[in-house]
């Protein structure tokens, strides 16, 4: 566990170990959670589908293709313990390969048209 005020800055990173220097990594997608088992019911998006949705999201400079840095304060959920569990799913891609996902960005799904 690593323990934080609310509202304090929260700094992330995560890193690839590949001996492969041709990789990038993208964060894709950071949900929280009241419960360390299940991410999918009352939930919080940080960033979803590249798409940032937390104000307090922000992502820093790195020197490396491999190694990704970003931040958001650190926040709890009303009427639940003050522990809030964090699951991020990261996208590894081939550096300068732009029609991959790492250099789309953030993905909004269109929506349906209905029907008469």
């Amino acid at each position: 566990p690593y323990y934080v005020n609310i509202n304090q800055d929260l700094f992330l990173e995560a890193y690839l170990h590949s001996s492969d220097s041709n990789l990038v990594l993208f964060v894709d997608t950071c949900v929280a959670s009241p419960t360390p088992h299940n991410f999918t019911t009352m939930t919080y998006d940080i960033i979803r589908n590249g798409c940032v949705r937390d104000s307090t999201y922000t992502t820093y400079y790195s020197p490396y293709n491999h190694v990704v840095r970003f931040k958001f304060n650190a926040f709890q959920f009303i009427h639940y313990s003050p522990s809030v569990y964090l699951q991020c799913e990261l996208v590894v891609c081939r550096a300068y390969d732009y029609s991959s996902r790492c250099y789309r960005g953030c993905i909004t799904r269109s929506k349906r048209e209905a029907s008469s």
